[in-house]
């Protein structure tokens, strides 16, 4: 049977990010299932909506596990940005045949506030109460963080796209150790698949040196690789296909 590729996605995203992913990874045998996060099947213009800011991680997570639990068989399961740190929950849950890791956001435990990383979200940081409500960057900070080697005729058609993201979860992400619920922790014991990290040497919003960090929680799994010339957009910047590339080949390698 043909293998499943679920793709999850990041912050401020949804399904569409991976389209340049899906028809790739498509034309090499895979089936494709990439779905929108809790609440963010929404229209951009729209205002957002208000339960989003105070969805958590675990929500997001509960949702995934219903979607990928309707397939007929355990997926791999691939995750960007945030949607690495949703997939690693994923693995700890026992699902996912294989794990794949695109400069994913950190767990509890590992702490990844860098300079860059502060720029990216000062925005949010400097409104009170933001996490508890939807929060959207300006375009000139999603381009500083994400888009910043994306070309700049696409850099406005990403952003236009891009929806509210929950300021719960970005609580959870940035601020761990504050956090009684703990949204953001990951038993890696509980991880048992085969699972590949990747991270990239000019990310600014969750850098190397984090999903360095990542890859090594899960060393007894993990295997991590690194693309020098890169930024966060992995799945959508030029060199994309490089990343992918490596993903199937790794994929290829464990007979999948």
């Amino acid at each position: 049977m043909t293998e499943t590729i679920f793709m999850v996605h990041g912050m401020w995203a949804g399904a569409w990010c991976f389209d340049k992913y899906i028809p790739y990874f498509r034309e090499r045998g895979y089936d494709c299932v990439a779905v929108d996060l809790l609440h963010h099947d929404v229209d951009p213009k729209a205002p957002p909506p208000p339960e989003l800011g105070t969805t958590g991680l675990e929500a997001y997570v509960d949702d995934l596990e219903a979607k990928i639990k309707k397939l007929p068989k355990p997926p791999i399961i691939l995750g960007h940005s945030m949607g690495g740190l949703l997939t690693q929950k994923l693995a700890a849950r026992g699902l996912g045949k294989a794990i794949i890791l695109l400069t994913p956001a950190s767990p509890a435990g590992i702490m990844a506030l860098r300079w860059s990383v502060i720029l990216s979200f000062r925005e949010a940081l400097l409104r009170w109460g933001f996490w508890r409500t939807p929060f959207l960057a300006s375009f000139d900070t999603m381009v500083y963080s994400v888009l910043h080697q994306t070309p700049e005729e696409e850099q406005r058609l990403y952003y236009d796209r891009m929806v509210h993201e929950s300021g719960r979860a970005i609580f959870e992400i940035g601020f761990w150790l504050l956090d009684s619920k703990k949204g953001a922790a990951v038993d890696e014991t509980k991880v048992t698949a085969p699972m590949l990290v990747v991270g990239a040497g000019n990310d600014r919003i969750t850098p190397a040196s984090v999903a360095r960090k990542v890859a090594e929680k899960y060393d007894h799994v993990s295997e991590y690789h690194e693309f020098p010339e890169m930024s966060h957009n992995v799945i959508g910047e030029p060199g994309w296909e490089q990343v992918a590339g490596y993903v199937c080949d790794w994929l290829r390698g464990k007979g999948m």
